[in-house]
C-alpha cells in the first residue's frame, strides 16, 4: 500500500505540477512562519525573527529541491532537460549527428531485415503439432541419397516399422481443372489418408480424409488450400460437397485447410487429393515417386528410427532382389528437409548484417569518444561547479538515447522497405515453394530483436564516453581544454577501434569476393547448349483424348507444326524434362553382353523429339541423331551423353552397343549416338550419365516445347500459348519462359547470386564505414599534432617527410587490420563452403584482391589528412597552443 501511495504521489507530481508546487510552497511557508511565531513569542520583532528563521530552516529553495527529489519530480525534470539539451547539442553539430544517426540506422536496417527472414525460416516453429517428432522418410540407392519410395515399399514400411505412430506419403501433382471457360492449370499433391493427421493439422472447414479414403475403391475427394478456396471459390462455405474436375476425374471437396498451413516439400499446392493407386507406376515396386513423412513414437530416438527403417529396407532387398537390390533407407528431420536449402544463405546474410552492425556501432562509439574528448573542458567546468559523476553520466545517457532513438526509427523504416525489396527479388516459383517467406513484415520477434539492439547500443553510446571522463582529472581538463592527453587517449583507443573495423571489413570483403567468384564460375558453367533465343513452355493435354500412344504422337506432330507456322521460328523440339532443372526421372538399365548380378545402374532418362539436340545447339559427338522414323514399329534406340559413355564404356566406342531395362529376358536398345554433356540438373552439380530416348517410342501427353527463334523470346511466348489454345482449349500451357530466364531464375543461380550481392553490399558498406573511421582517426591525430608538425617544418622538415609521417600511421593501422582480417576470414570462409562453387576458402586471387582494394582505400583515406598536414603554416601552427 505504501509503494502504491508513493507511485500515486509521483504521478500527481508529474501531471498536476501547479497544484503540487502550490502545496509545497504552502507547506514550507507554514514551517517558516511557525519558526517566526516562536521567535516573536521569545521577544523578537517580526523583522528580526524572519532572517534567523530562514537561516535555521536551511534555505528555502534547497528545501524545495529536497522535497522534489523525494517525490521523484527532479529526476524526470532533469531527464527531460537533459534530452532537450542533447537535442540542442546534436542540432549544433549536424554533420556529426547525421553521420552517427545514418551509420546506426544502416546497421539496424540490415540486421533487422535479415532477422525477419531468419525468424520466418529458422526460428519460428513449423505449423504442425509437435514438429520435432516429424521425420522425412526416404530410400537410398546409387547416386541418390534421398530417393522417393515406391507405393508397395511404402505399404511394407508402414506395416513393419516399430518407430512411428503413423507413416504417410505424398507426391507432387499437376492438375488440369475443367471450368466453363476451358481447362486451367493447377498445382496440387496426392496424399495418403492419414497425411494431415500425421502433421496434426485440422481443416477449418469440413473434414479430413477418413481411414481408407485413399484406396482405389473409395470415392475421390479433395481438400482445398485456404488461398484456393478464396481465389477460385470466393470463400463460400457451400463449397463442401461440390465436385471439382481434376485431370478429367471428379473429386468431391470435403474440407478447407487453415490459412497458416504450408508444407514446403509439396508446395505450391492448391488441391490436396486422396491418393489412389490405379496406374501402372503406382502398383510397380520399382517405380519410385512418393515422399514419406512419419511421426516418431514418444521415447523413440532418431538413431533408433534410422536403424529400424534400414532393417526394413534390408528385408525388402532380400525378399525382392529384382526391384530392391542395393536400396537402403534414411531419415531426415522435417525441419531440415523444409529449410535445408535456405538455411546456409540466411545464416551467412545474418552474419554479414551482424558484422555491418558491429562496424556501425564501433564507428558511432568512436565519434562519441572524439566528441567527449573535445568536450573535456566543458565537462570539467560542470564538474567543478558541483555536477556529480552520476549527473554527468546522465547527460551522456540522454545524448545516447536521442541518437539511438533517431537511428532506430530510421533503421526500422528502412528495414520495412528492405524486407519488401528482398521478397520481391525472390523468383515467383521459388517463393511459391517456400510460402513461409511470403508476406513478411516487422513482427513481434523482429521488434524484440530491434529492441535488444537499441538497448545495447544505448548502453554502449551512454557508458563509453562517460567512462572516459575522469573526475580526478578536472584540473587537467580545465588547463588543457581537451588537448594533449585527450589526443593521446583517442589516438590509442581510436586506433584499436579502427583496426577492429578494418579486420571486420576484410572478413566481409573476402566473403563477398568468394561468393562473387563462385557466381561468376557458376554462370560460366558449360551447359552443353545455347540458351539464347530459346523460348520454352510446358503443356499437358487431357488423358481421355491424348493418353494413348498414337494420340500422343499425333499431338506431338500437331504442336510442332503449330510452332513452325509462327513467324520467326527456326526449329522446334519436345522433351519430357527441361535442362537445368533436376537429375530426376531416372531409369535402371544394364549393358547386354556383360555379367549382371541384379545391380541397379540408375540414371536420368529424357524422352526427346528428333530436333531436340539441334534446337538446343547441343553437339552430337558420335553416331547419328533421332529421326521421325524412330517409332514403335522400329527397334528401340537410345543416345547417351558423354558422361555415360566415359563411365560405362571407357576406352570403347559405345555406338552399336546394346543396353536394356531390368526386364527378363532383356529387351535390347541400341546406342546410336553420343551427345556432349547437357546440364540437365542444377548449375552447381556435376554432369551425370543421361539416357535420351526418342519421343515417338515413348510418347507422353505432357511435355516441354522448345522453340528456337530469331526474335526476342518474350515476343514469341504469347504467340506460342495462343496457338496451342486455339488448337484445343482443353490443353493447358504453363511455365512460359525463355531458357535464359529459366537458368537465371533457377534455385542454384538465385542462391549464389543473392548471397553474392547481399554480402557484397554489406562488404561495400563495411569498407566505406571502415575507411571513414580510418580517416577520422588520422585526421584527429593530425589535428592534435599540429604544433609538432609546425615545429618539424620550422626546423626544415620537407612536405614529403610530413606525408610519410602521416601515411605511416595509416599504413600501420591498415596492415594490422588486414592481417587480422585475413586470419579471421580464412576461418569464417569455411562456413561458406555450402555456398561456394569452384573456389576454396583460401582462394589466393580473392585474398590478394581484397588486400589491394583495402590498401588503396586506406591510402586514399590517409592521403587527405597527410596533404592537409603538409600544408600547415609553421607560424600558425605554433600559435595553436
Amino acid at each position: 500500500m505504501r509503494h502504491w501511495t508513493k507511485f500515486q504521489l509521483r504521478l500527481r507530481s508529474l501531471f498536476s505540477r501547479t497544484a503540487v508546487e502550490n502545496e509545497l510552497d504552502e507547506e514550507l511557508r507554514y514551517h517558516v512562519e511557525r519558526q517566526i511565531d516562536e521567535d516573536i513569542a521569545r521577544g523578537m520583532s517580526p523583522r528580526e525573527a524572519r532572517d534567523p528563521a530562514l537561516r535555521e530552516f536551511g534555505g528555502y529553495q534547497q528545501k524545495k529541491e529536497e522535497c522534489r527529489d523525494m517525490r521523484g519530480l527532479n529526476f524526470m525534470e532533469n531527464l527531460l532537460r537533459d534530452i532537450a539539451f542533447a537535442i540542442r547539442q546534436l542540432r549544433k553539430n549536424l554533420v556529426f549527428s547525421c553521420t552517427a544517426i545514418f551509420m546506426l540506422a544502416l546497421g539496424i536496417c540490415a540486421s533487422v531485415a535479415i532477422f525477419v527472414f531468419v525468424d520466418a525460416a529458422l526460428l519460428k516453429p513449423l505449423p504442425y503439432k509437435n514438429p520435432s517428432q516429424l521425420i522425412g522418410v526416404f530410400e537410398t540407392g546409387g547416386n541418390c541419397p534421398h530417393c522417393p519410395l515406391s507405393y508397395p515399399d511404402y505399404l511394407d514400411w508402414k506395416k513393419d516399422n516399430k518407430s512411428f505412430t503413423s507413416l504417410d506419403v505424398f507426391s507432387h501433382a499437376g492438375f488440369t481443372v475443367t471450368t466453363r471457360a476451358g481447362a486451367v492449370p493447377a498445382r496440387g499433391a496426392r496424399v495418403s489418408d492419414g497425411f494431415f493427421k500425421t502433421l496434426g493439422v485440422h481443416p477449418i472447414l469440413g473434414r479430413d480424409f477418413y481411414t481408407g479414403e485413399d484406396l482405389p475403391s473409395a470415392p475421390r475427394s479433395a481438400v482445398l488450400a485456404y488461398a484456393t478456396w478464396q481465389r477460385r471459390f470466393g470463400g463460400k462455405t457451400g463449397i463442401l460437397g461440390q465436385t471439382v474436375v481434376l485431370n478429367g476425374d471428379p473429386y468431391t471437396v470435403i474440407g478447407v485447410l487453415p490459412p497458416e498451413f504450408h508444407f514446403e516439400p509439396a508446395e505450391p499446392s492448391e488441391f490436396w487429393v486422396s491418393f489412389h493407386a490405379t496406374n501402372e507406376c503406382d502398383l510397380r515396386r520399382s517405380c519410385h515417386f512418393l515422399d514419406g513423412v512419419g511421426r516418431l513414437k514418444t521415447g523413440v530416438s532418431f538413431a533408433t528410427a534410422v536403424a529400424d527403417v534400414k532393417l526394413i529396407a534390408s528385408h525388402l532387398e532380400a525378399e525382392y532382389p529384382g526391384s530392391n537390390k542395393e536400396q537402403g533407407a534414411t531419415l531426415v528431420p522435417l525441419t531440415d528437409l523444409i529449410v535445408g536449402n535456405v538455411r546456409p544463405i540466411l545464416l551467412v546474410l545474418l552474419g554479414g548484417a551482424g558484422l555491418l552492425l558491429m562496424i556501425a556501432t564501433v564507428n558511432v562509439s568512436s565519434l562519441l569518444l572524439v566528441r567527449s574528448e573535445s568536450r573535456r573542458r566543458e565537462i570539467s567546468v560542470r564538474a567543478a561547479l558541483g555536477a556529480g559523476r552520476t549527473r554527468l553520466m546522465r547527460q551522456f545517457m540522454a545524448e545516447g538515447l536521442v541518437l539511438v532513438a533517431l537511428g532506430s526509427v530510421l533503421g526500422l523504416a528502412g528495414a520495412s522497405k528492405l524486407i519488401r525489396l528482398l521478397t520481391a527479388l525472390i523468383p515467383a516459383d521459388l517463393l511459391a515453394a517456400v510460402p513461409f517467406l511470403n508476406d513478411l513484415s516487422l513482427n513481434a520477434a523482429a521488434c524484440v530483436f530491434a529492441g535488444v539492439i537499441v538497448l545495447l547500443s544505448a548502453v554502449l553510446f551512454s557508458v563509453t564516453p562517460a567512462l572516459r571522463i575522469s573526475l580526478s582529472g578536472i584540473a587537467m581538463g580545465m588547463a588543457e581544454g581537451g588537448r594533449g592527453s585527450a589526443g593521446i587517449t583517442w589516438r590509442s583507443l581510436g586506433s584499436k577501434l579502427v583496426v577492429l573495423e578494418l579486420a571486420t571489413a576484410v572478413v566481409l570483403l573476402v566473403g563477398a569476393g568468394l561468393l562473387g567468384r563462385s557466381l561468376a564460375l557458376l554462370l560460366r558453367v558449360d551447359l552443353g547448349l545455347q540458351p539464347d533465343h530459346l523460348a520454352t513452355l510446358y503443356l499437358t493435354a487431357p488423358d481421355a483424348r491424348y493418353g494413348k500412344d498414337p494420340q500422343s504422337i499425333a499431338l506431338e506432330r500437331d504442336v510442332v507444326r503449330l510452332m513452325q507456322n509462327i513467324p520467326g521460328v527456326s526449329s522446334v523440339a519436345l522433351t519430357t524434362d527441361i535442362p537445368v532443372t533436376h537429375w530426376g526421372d531416372t531409369t535402371w538399365f544394364r549393358i547386354i553382353g556383360r555379367p549382371w548380378h541384379g545391380e541397379h545402374n540408375d540414371t536420368p532418362e529424357r524422352d526427346v523429339s528428333s530436333e531436340y539436340f539441334r534446337t538446343l545447339g547441343a553437339t552430337l559427338a558420335k553416331g547419328r541423331n533421332f529421326t521421325e522414323d524412330d517409332d514403335k514399329t522400329k527397334p528401340e534406340v537410345v543416345i547417351v551423353n558423354q558422361a555415360l559413355a566415359n563411365l560405362y564404356f571407357p576406352g570403347q566406342n559405345p555406338i552399336g552397343q546394346h543396353i536394356s531395362g531390368l526386364s527378363d529376358p532383356p529387351k535390347p536398345i541400341e546406342i546410336i549416338g553420343v551427345v556432349a554433356n547437357i546440364k540437365e540438373g542444377p548449375l552447381d552439380t556435376a554432369s551425370q550419365p543421361v539416357l535420351y530416348f526418342p519421343f515417338n517410342q515413348r510418347p507422353s501427353d505432357g511435355f516441354y516445347v522448345l522453340v528456337k527463334t530469331q526474335q526476342v523470346e518474350a515476343e514469341l511466348l504469347p504467340a506460342m500459348t495462343s496457338a496451342v489454345r486455339q488448337f484445343d482449349p482443353d490443353i493447358v500451357t504453363i511455365q512460359q519462359l525463355s531458357m535464359a530466364d529459366r537458368i537465371d531464375q533457377s534455385q542454384s543461380a538465385w542462391i549464389h547470386r543473392s548471397s553474392a550481392w547481399m554480402v557484397g553490399g554489406f562488404a561495400g558498406m563495411a569498407l566505406l564505414l571502415s575507411v571513414i573511421g580510418l580517416y577520422g582517426v588520422i585526421a584527429y591525430s593530425v589535428s592534435q599534432r599540429t604544433r609538432e608538425i609546425g615545429i618539424r617544418m620550422a626546423l626544415g622538415a620537407q612536405r614529403e617527410s610530413v606525408h610519410r609521417l602521416v601515411l605511416r600511421e595509416a599504413g600501420v593501422l591498415t596492415t594490422f587490420g588486414i592481417a587480422i582480417g585475413l586470419a579471421c576470414s580464412l576461418a569464417v570462409a569455411k562456413l561458406l563452403r555450402d555456398l561456394l562453387f569452384g573456389v576454396q576458402a583460401w582462394d589466393v586471387p580473392t585474398l590478394a584482391t581484397v588486400t589491394i582494394v583495402l590498401a588503396i582505400a586506406a591510402l586514399v583515406a590517409g592521403y587527405v589528412p597527410a596533404r592537409r598536414a603538409a600544408g600547415v603554416n609553421p607560424v600558425e601552427a605554433l600559435r595553436t597552443e
